[in-house]
C-alpha cells in the first residue's frame, strides 16, 4: 500500500487530500500516474504529467522513480 498525498489543484481535481493504493512493492511513479488515471480518468493526465512527486526527501518528474510507502503529488504553484 502507497499513501499518496495530493495538494492544492490535484487535490481540487480527485475530490481528496490523501488515499491509500494499492500498488507493488517495485511500482513507480508512471504506475502511480496509471493508477490515478485508471481512477479518476485520462482528463488528469496533463495535470499528472507536470506535477512534481516527492518520495523521501526527494522531489521528482522521473517517471522510472520507485515509490516509497508514502508519495506526494504536487502540481506547479504559482507566485513567490
Amino acid at each position: 500500500m502507497v499513501e499518496v498525498r495530493y495538494f492544492a489543484a490535484i487535490a481540487d481535481a480527485v475530490g481528496k487530500s490523501s488515499e491509500l493504493l494499492d500498488l507493488p512493492a517495485d511500482a513507480t511513479i508512471g504506475d502511480l500516474r496509471t493508477s490515478i488515471s485508471a481512477a479518476y480518468g485520462p482528463k488528469l493526465d496533463p495535470m499528472l504529467a507536470v506535477c512534481a512527486y516527492l518520495i523521501g526527501d526527494e522531489l521528482t518528474r522521473d517517471a522510472t522513480a520507485r515509490l516509497t510507502p508514502r508519495v506526494d503529488v504536487l502540481p506547479p504553484f504559482a507566485g513567490g
